[in-house]
């Protein structure tokens, strides 16, 4: 399942609270399963931010509508990009 945006929003926890950043780059989206919700996994190919891989929260828009979610794991792939499975919140 492509998304029509690239633009994805994360939030970090920090020291001082939650900081919330965003970015425009290129991602996929897929479905991990078919439970109820669905998780995703979200394909993000370079170039990317440095701290993407520590993000705990990320809003995103698939199918037609705004997704937001917990990720669960990060894998940098060889292809220098990043999978983030979310579990939506």
């Amino acid at each position: 399942m492509p998304t029509a945006s690239n633009h994805l929003d994360y939030g970090l926890d920090t020291l001082f609270g939650r900081e919330t950043k965003s970015v425009d780059c290129q991602f996929d989206v897929k479905r991990l399963d078919d439970g109820e919700p669905p998780w995703f996994a979200l394909h993000v190919r370079p170039p990317l931010p440095e701290d993407l891989a520590k993000a705990q929260i990320v809003v995103f828009s698939a199918e037609g509508r705004r997704v937001s979610g917990i990720v669960r794991r990060t894998e940098h792939l060889a292809d220098d990009s990043l999978q983030l499975d979310v579990e939506p919140a």
